[in-house]
């Protein structure tokens, strides 16, 4: 049996503001994007800043939704709605940058 830290390769935290269409977008694209390149290796954390303000600080967040890359290192930050799948991947280095 595989421990659960073997399978795990990222892992990743949405904050968000309250179910805003962006939030909700932003959400939707990103287990869409990691069912699609990343089943069964990372794990997503929603943070609602409406229900969670201090968890703010500690990435530092400005703008939501962003999304954060926690692992592998180093963290990653994308702000948006994710809905450019090549910026997303590109981003979170899971594809290379096309030239």
């Amino acid at each position: 049996m595989m421990e659960l830290d073997e399978v795990i390769k990222y892992e990743l935290r949405l904050y968000v503001a309250g179910k805003t269409a962006k939030s909700v977008t932003a959400l939707t694209n990103l287990k869409k994007y990691c069912e699609e390149h990343l089943k069964g290796q990372y794990v997503i954390e929603v943070v609602d800043l409406l229900q969670q303000p201090q968890l703010a600080e500690g990435d530092q967040i400005f703008a939501i939704p962003t999304l954060v890359r926690k692992v592998p290192e180093p963290i990653r930050k994308i702000i948006g709605d994710l809905s450019n799948e090549e910026k997303v991947l590109v981003g979170l280095n899971i594809i290379p940058v096309s030239k």
